[in-house]
């Protein structure tokens, strides 16, 4: 069976806060740098420390925002963000722009998947992801067909 969803646009501001929240949580190590500066307070006494600490922390945010943001804005990126229908089975994901443009995602690049209350998140990397709203899928069993799939592939539990 092929699942063929209808058409979606990956919204920008969707993209850069789905791909934050994913490099946040591959990386939640460096909040721990952070508090390990702030700690030079009780070697020497100053705000310095404490203010230098959100300080860099807070650089660490922008520099990922402004990659992601970067990333939508620029030309070779801009069919990520063009309305797509997926068309989904056991062997691969096919992203297709219209009936001849088309890209496969076999299965192995997906690393992991989340499952939210309202999408499926498909992850290949840190700044690569499928999302995959329900509002796509036509029926209800489709949806469920989808996570039958990704379950036996082991993405989900």
């Amino acid at each position: 069976m092929i699942v063929k969803t209808k058409k979606y646009k990956l919204e920008t501001k969707t993209y850069v806060k789905l791909g934050l929240t994913n490099v946040l949580k591959q990386q939640w190590w460096v909040i721990l740098i952070a508090l390990a500066i702030a700690c030079g307070y009780f070697w020497i006494p100053s705000w310095w420390w404490i203010s230098m600490a959100v300080l860099a922390y807070v650089l660490y945010l922008l520099f990922w925002v402004i990659q992601f943001a970067g990333v939508s804005q620029m030309e070779q990126n801009k069919v990520m963000f063009d309305k797509m229908s997926y068309e989904i089975d056991s062997r691969q994901i096919l992203m297709k722009l219209n009936a001849k443009q088309g890209m496969p995602i076999n299965w192995p690049m997906i690393k992991k998947v989340e499952v939210h209350k309202d999408a499926f998140l498909l992850i290949m990397s840190k700044a690569q992801f499928i999302y995959l709203p329900y509002k796509i899928f036509n029926t209800e069993n489709e949806k469920k067909f989808v996570e039958t799939i990704l379950k036996r592939k082991g993405l989900i539990g």
